[in-house]
């Protein structure tokens, strides 16, 4: 295959501006987020502006043989945008527009590009709501958001971004486009083609398009924050805000290490053997304080030692800093491999207990925060890069995470995805069936095998 000749057909599609063979820039897009996962060396950039320049690349890629990478904003956690050597990536950078926000309908029509917190706001300025909210939703795509069936903090009341998914409009590998879904709120004609779609990582076509559900904009929320001595009494009060009734719109969950690293990072007022911390909010408006003096008192019948209730939006946003500051406390402490096990609450003690023992085994820290309201909880193994022995150890020790969270019942992803980075235990989670016909689906929708080719399946 002639990369000149690729490149040129490419050119002809989408002219200078949609094709970029700077090296400098192809270096800088041949990975996401993720660590310990290879990128290999793209040949071209592609950033098409249409549906129709998207069935371009994807004609091209099967006439070359060539495979393609499709890339949104590359804020993933699981090396699901990394490039292979020789390969096109094709960023949704360019697919960027609200096509059309219907306050009748409550539904978003927009392209993948769009950045999550611009669509929030679009729709906010309409007296609408889109609830899925990663925390890199200021950063991150709806077309990413859309690949991982993505989560975020208000998943424990709202549901993820597949939710919200009533449609889609996606190009295949041959170029063909095809629209799944509907507008309407209910539909069951045919196979269920766009929940397929959600969370496959770009692995089976790349979506042009999403009609996204909306809901009516929030009411004011309030927050609390309860301090345990324990894990097992953080967890034990979680678990009855649950069964209360109560829907929280927020449950976050900080163990000691992670809660000690955000008090070293920034004074919050925690004492020294702080042993977790819970976080929750309600977005009833005028209710919201009597739900916060609900969970305030739960908590502290569960042994809570200290327990901060807001009593308006800024004292909320104060009580809230911990959880935002995890990710800024622990990069002082070294190198970060996070992992995203989800779990039957039930098994949320056994789970936290058990990556304590994982620590210890493999001499190595390893915080916990999570949303611990539907059990998916993000252990992160904190470790030296510059000690090879450490870098072994920490590898491990999210191994054996991963193994404890199926051992539970659970999943080894509950947000992030596969990409490349847990591609080695999907096999162990789905059982040589599932894993079989999911092989099978990925031949009928991409039989060249061009579509992220070395994602998901090993």
């Amino acid at each position: 295959m002639s990369t000149d000749l690729l490149i040129g057909r490419l050119r002809a599609g989408l002219g200078d501006k949609g094709v970029v063979t700077d090296p400098d820039i192809l270096d800088s897009h041949r990975n996401d987020h993720a660590t310990f996962c290879e990128a290999g060396v793209p040949a071209v950039l592609v950033r098409p502006s249409s549906t129709a320049e998207v069935q371009e690349v994807l004609r091209a890629a099967t006439e070359y043989g060539v495979p393609v990478v499709p890339q949104g904003a590359r804020t993933g956690l699981s090396g699901a945008a990394n490039a292979l050597d020789g390969c096109i990536l094709l960023s949704t950078s360019r697919l960027n527009r609200i096509l059309e926000i219907s306050a009748e309908d409550q539904i978003a029509v927009v392209q993948p590009g769009v950045v999550n917190a611009e669509l929030s706001r679009a729709v906010l300025a309409q007296g609408l709501f889109y609830p899925p909210d990663p925390s890199s939703w200021e950063m991150s795509t709806i077309g990413g958001n859309i690949a991982t069936n993505a989560g975020g903090l208000c998943c424990v009341k709202y549901g993820v971004t597949g939710d919200f998914v009533r449609g889609l409009e996606v190009v295949l590998a041959s170029g063909e486009v095809v629209r799944t879904g509907r507008r309407t709120a209910k539909g069951v004609a045919g196979y269920d083609l766009t929940s397929l779609i959600v969370g496959s990582e770009g692995t089976l076509g790349v979506v042009t398009e999403a009609t996204l559900a909306l809901r009516p904009e929030p009411e004011a929320a309030l927050t609390a924050a309860a301090t345990f001595m324990s894990i097992e009494a953080g967890i034990a009060a979680a678990a009855a805000v649950m069964a209360s009734g109560l829907r929280p719109s927020l449950l976050e969950f900080l163990d000691g290490p992670t809660a000690r690293a955000i008090q070293n990072y920034r004074d919050m007022g925690l004492p020294d053997d702080v042993g977790s911390l819970l976080i929750a909010q309600s977005d009833r408006g005028p209710r919201a304080a009597e739900d916060v003096a609900a969970i305030a008192r739960i908590c502290t019948e569960y042994g809570a030692v200290e327990v901060a209730e807001a009593s308006d939006a800024e004292e909320s946003k104060m009580l809230l800093e911990a959880r935002r500051l995890v990710n800024p406390a622990l990069e002082p402490l070294g190198a970060t491999l996070i992992d995203d096990v989800a779990v039957p609450r039930s098994k949320l003690v056994a789970l936290l207990q058990g990556i304590a023992e994982i620590g210890t085994k493999y001499d190595v820290l390893i915080c916990c925060p999570g949303h611990v309201g539907d059990g998916n909880m993000h252990p992160t193994v904190v470790f030296d890069r510059n000690d090879p022995a450490a870098e072994a150890r920490a590898l491990e020790a999210f191994g054996a995470v991963m193994n404890l969270g199926l051992a539970l019942g659970g999943t080894i992803t509950g947000e992030h995805g596969i990409g490349k980075l847990k591609s080695r235990w999907l096999a162990q989670e789905l059982g040589p069936v599932g894993l079989a016909l999911q092989r099978q689906v990925k031949a009928v929708f991409d039989p060249a095998n061009l579509l992220n080719p070395d994602k998901l399946f090993l």
